[in-house]
C-alpha cells in the first residue's frame, strides 16, 4: 500500500475508536428530510469507473453484469487471493478489451479518482467496512447483502451514505424484481385482508463442512488483509472460502446468509419500517459435528411494537417444502395468503388455499435489473430512486443480527422444555403447526427430538428507537465489536449531522 493512500485512508477511518465503544444511547429517533447532495449528476452517456471488491463468488456474477451494461467500464479488480483477483481480471479483459488492474488492498482503487463507484462482494465480516471506506473516498457504493456483520456496523453504513451524500445500493436483488413488487403491492393493497403475520423460510440443505483442525491458509492469499477487523486466527476450517460463513468470528450462519433475502421481503410486506422490539430464537447444530458453529436448524419469533410478528425459520438438513415454498415467505391475511416461491415467483390464495392470482417477473439472481437501478440513482443523485437503499437493508439484516443475540445468549435444555417456552410466547395458533412440522422434519432425518440438546435463545426486548437493548448489557455487548486497527469502522454517530438518525423510508 502506497504512503498517499495509507496516509489518506487513515486519516479517514482512524476518526473514533472502534464501534465497538458501548453504543447504548448513541441514537435518536427522526424522520429525516432528503440530503442536499453536491455531487454532479452523471449524465446517461458517461461510462461510469467501476472498482469489484471480492471477486470469488457473487463479485463474479457482479462481473458479469457491469459487462453486460454499456453504462460501465471495469477498472479495478480487488481481491486478497492474488490467483482469483488475476484470474478475474484476465476474464474482464477478454471481454472488455481493457484490462482491469489487480490491486489485493481495495483502498488503492478507492483512492483512484476515476472510479466512480464501487461494487463490495467481500466476506460478510468486512461488508461495512469495505463501504464506509468506499464513502469516504467519494464513492457510490453496490453493496451485497448483507449490509453488516453486526448492527452498529450497518447504522454507520447508512449514516454514512447520507452525510457524505454517497449512493448505496444493498444486494437484495428480489426488491427490483417485477413479480415481487407485484406481489408486494398485492398484500399492502388489501385484497388478502388484515396481515399481522409473516413467515420466512430459508430450507437449504447445508453439509458438514468437515472436522475442526488446524489448516494452512492457500498461499496466494493475504491473510492479513482477508482478516480486516478479526484478530489474526488460526484456520480451524477444511475449506477456506464461503466455509466462514459458518464461524462466529467471520460469519452468521444462514438466517444471514440465505435468509435475509427473505427477511427482507417479509418485513416488506409486512409494512414494518423500524426493527422488531422482542426477539426469541431456538435452534441447533444438529446431523453432524465439524468445524461450524452457527445452527444449521432454528427458528425465530419476532413481535413489532403494533402487535405484528414474524416467524423465521432455517433448515439446513433435508427437508419438505411448505406450500410451496423452500426459500421463500408466506403472508398471512384475515382473507387469503400470498406465498412467495422463489426471488421471481408468488401466488396469491384464498382462506382456502385456492389459487386466486400468479405473480411472476425478472430472472432467479437479477442483478440485470438491480445494477442498473443503481445506476439511475448514481447518475440522478437521489436516494429515492433506489430500489434497495442502505436503511432498508440495515433494517432487514438488523432483524437477522437479532435471532443470532438471541441465540448466542441463550442456554441449552431439552426439546421438551423448549416446546414449553414456545407455548408461553406470546404468538398465535401458528406455533402448534411450528413446532409439529419441525419434529416431524428432524425424525425425517433420523434425529430423535427428545434426545437432542437445543439451544434456547434469551426473549430479549429491543428498542427499535435506540437500536439498543434496554437495561441488557449481555445483549448490548453483541451490537458493536472492537475492530483490529488499522481496520476500523468509524461509529454511525462521527456521520450524524444532529443527535438523530436517518429512518426509512427517504426521498
Amino acid at each position: 500500500m502506497a504512503d498517499l493512500s495509507r496516509r489518506q485512508f487513515l486519516g479517514n477511518t482512524l476518526l473514533t475508536a472502534a464501534v465497538a465503544a458501548s453504543p447504548t444511547g448513541l441514537f435518536r429517533h427522526r424522520r429525516a428530510s432528503a440530503p442536499v447532495y453536491q455531487v454532479p449528476s452523471k449524465s446517461p452517456n458517461e461510462i461510469l469507473g467501476v472498482a469489484v471488491v471480492g471477486v470469488r463468488g457473487q463479485g463474479n456474477n457482479h462481473i458479469k453484469a457491469y459487462l453486460g451494461s454499456k453504462q460501465a467500464e471495469i477498472l479495478y479488480i480487488a481481491d486478497v487471493d492474488e490467483e482469483i483477483g488475476q484470474k478475474r481480471a484476465e476474464e474482464v479483459a477478454k471481454e472488455q478489451k481493457r484490462k482491469p488492474k489487480w490491486v489485493r488492498d481495495m483502498r488503492e482503487a478507492f483512492a483512484d479518482k476515476s472510479v466512480d463507484t464501487v461494487s463490495i462482494a467481500t466476506p460478510n465480516f468486512t461488508h461495512g467496512l469495505a463501504a464506509v471506506w468506499a464513502m469516504q473516498a467519494g464513492k457510490d457504493v453496490y453493496l451485497e447483502k448483507p449490509v453488516s456483520f453486526n448492527i452498529a456496523e450497518g447504522r454507520a453504513v447508512v449514516e454514512a451514505s447520507h452525510k457524505l451524500g454517497r449512493i448505496c445500493q444493498i444486494g437484495t436483488q428480489c426488491r427490483s424484481n417485477g413479480g415481487i413488487q407485484e406481489a408486494i403491492r398485492y398484500v399492502h393493497s388489501g385484497k388478502i385482508g388484515e396481515v399481522k403475520l409473516s413467515r420466512g423460510l430459508c430450507y437449504k440443505r447445508r453439509k458438514s463442512i468437515g472436522p475442526k483442525g488446524v489448516y494452512q491458509v492457500p498461499k496466494s492469499v493475504d491473510y492479513n488483509l482477508w482478516s480486516g477487523p478479526v484478530e489474526l486466527l488460526p484456520l480451524t476450517r477444511k475449506q477456506f472460502h464461503y466455509d466462514w460463513h459458518w464461524q462466529w468470528p467471520y460469519g452468521n450462519g444462514d438466517l444471514v446468509n440465505q435468509g435475509i433475502h427473505q427477511m427482507d421481503i417479509a418485513r416488506w410486506g409486512l409494512g414494518e419500517n423500524t426493527s422488531c422490539s422482542r426477539v426469541c430464537s431456538y435452534g441447533g447444530r444438529w446431523g453432524y459435528e465439524d468445524s461450524g458453529e452457527t445452527p444449521n436448524s432454528n427458528f425465530i419469533f419476532y413481535e413489532y411494537p403494533d402487535g405484528k410478528t414474524m416467524m423465521f425459520e432455517v433448515r439446513g438438513l433435508e427437508t419438505k417444502s411448505f406450500h410451496k415454498a423452500s426459500v421463500g415467505v408466506v403472508f398471512h391475511g384475515t382473507d387469503g395468503y400470498v406465498v412467495v416461491t422463489s426471488y421471481k415467483d408468488a401466488t396469491a390464495y384464498d382462506k382456502n388455499w385456492n389459487v386466486v392470482r400468479k405473480f411472476t417477473g425478472g430472472t432467479e439472481y437479477d442483478l440485470s435489473l438491480h445494477i442498473p437501478n443503481f445506476f439511475k440513482a448514481v447518475r440522478s443523485r437521489k436516494m429515492s430512486d433506489l430500489n434497495a437503499p442502505a436503511i432498508e437493508g440495515h433494517l432487514s439484516t438488523a432483524l437477522c443480527h437479532l435471532g443470532n443475540i438471541s441465540y448466542r445468549l441463550g442456554k441449552t435444555g431439552t426439546y421438551d422444555e423448549m416446546k414449553s417456552c414456545v407455548g408461553k410466547l406470546k404468538t398465535n395458533e401458528n406455533v402448534a403447526d411450528l413446532l409439529e412440522r419441525f419434529s416431524s422434519h428432524l425424525t425425517d432425518n433420523e434425529l430423535k427430538p427428545e434426545k437432542l440438546e437445543v439451544t434456547m435463545g434469551a426473549e430479549l426486548i429491543f428498542d427499535p428507537k435506540t437500536e439498543t437493548f434496554p437495561g441488557n448489557d449481555a445483549a448490548n455487548a453483541f451490537l458493536a465489536r472492537e475492530c483490529r486497527k488499522p481496520f476500523v469502522i468509524p461509529a454511525a454517530k462521527e456521520f450524524m449531522t444532529g443527535p438523530d438518525f436517518v429512518t426509512a423510508p427517504l426521498t
